[in-house]
């Protein structure tokens, strides 16, 4: 009787499994842009880059597997230095959560690639804070494009993986994330490099981070640890 596998086992198998369809993705978009074929290496570079992310989601559960007692801390620690995602408030004491690339669109990209390093970062923030709730919010997602791929500006707002980090930011400034409370404002941006900035603004403020959205520097505002 063949031995059943062990947890660590079967994710080693999987993550394997993994590398070699990033592989396989990888050298169909070789092959295709050896061909000039400019747009079935987009869908190919864009099929490697979710199996990518799916094989680091593996890779990051793997250490665990092992039994080692601080493994799931290190982890976390190793994937923050690698997903640096910044957090804080404005000089006007809006909210606002940096992360570091554009959200990945549904079924193509892994959300766990995205909220696995969120969910710490939000909850080593926010240790020894006081909790803030916004009663009657607008949730701003500004998506920053490397303006050097002017082709990324065209976002498909819908499609992309939004509630996912709006469930995050609203565990913990957020009274609810209902439409009567909460409203939504999706907006795109040139910048030196791709990010995602959410920003949690008072309704009544809306208009004035509107009229100041024009004036953000190419990195980003300056954030502050406590609210100003």
């Amino acid at each position: 009787m063949e031995q059943k596998k062990s947890g660590f086992e079967r994710c080693l198998d999987s993550a394997n499994r993994r590398t070699g369809k990033v592989w396989a993705a990888l050298e169909e978009t070789q092959l295709h842009l050896k061909r000039g074929d400019m747009i079935s290496a987009y869908e190919a570079a864009f099929e490697a880059a979710g199996h990518a992310e799916k094989l680091t989601c593996l890779c990051r559960e793997l250490p665990a597997y092992t039994g080692y007692p601080k493994a799931r801390a290190a982890i976390e620690e190793a994937t923050s230095k690698n997903f640096p995602v910044e957090i804080g408030f404005t000089a006007e004491g809006w909210f606002c959560l940096r992360i570091p690339l554009l959200l990945p669109k549904k079924n193509k990209g892994s959300p766990a690639y995205l909220c696995d390093p969120l969910y710490p970062a939000m909850r080593r923030f926010w240790k020894g804070k006081q909790p803030m709730r916004y009663p009657y919010n607008v949730t701003i997602f500004r998506h920053v494009y490397n303006r050097a791929r002017p082709e990324r500006q065209y976002r498909d707002h819908d499609n992309t993986e939004l509630n996912r980090v709006l469930d995050i930011v609203a565990l913990y400034v957020m009274v609810d994330d209902s439409p009567v409370l909460c409203r939504h404002y999706y907006c795109s941006a040139p910048g030196g490099s791709e990010r995602t900035e959410v920003y949690v603004v008072p309704q009544n403020e809306f208009i004035r981070w509107l009229e100041q959205e024009k004036t953000i520097p190419d990195g980003g505002v300056l954030l502050y640890e406590n609210r100003p």
